[in-house]
């Protein structure tokens, strides 16, 4: 079953966050995810909801999206990340 990792970013420092965009796509690669939403614009049908950026990221299984998640490919990215934005994520079965 697909397994999607759901993200919503408010960036602190976009110079150094251009490091983790530049990374992350290869880092997809070796557990066959892929970008479905990267940072289009947000329209709020319902609610208080006024997110910055949002990513969605789709996995053949939640097992590979723990792995990319957790990965020497991704962790370079990830520290990038950590240091200079706020994250929200989530990981969530398909149907």
């Amino acid at each position: 079953m697909a397994a999607y990792i759901i993200v919503e970013v408010e960036i602190h420092n976009p110079g150094e966050y251009e490091a983790y965009k530049k990374l992350t796509g290869p880092s997809l690669v070796k557990y066959s995810g892929k970008f479905i939403v990267r940072g289009g614009q947000t329209e709020t049908l319902e609610g208080a909801w006024e997110p910055g950026r949002i990513v969605v990221l789709e996995f053949p299984t939640k097992e590979l999206a723990r792995e990319w998640w957790s990965s020497p490919e991704y962790t370079p990215a990830k520290e990038i990340r950590q240091r200079n934005a706020a994250t929200k994520m989530i990981l969530v079965e398909g149907v």
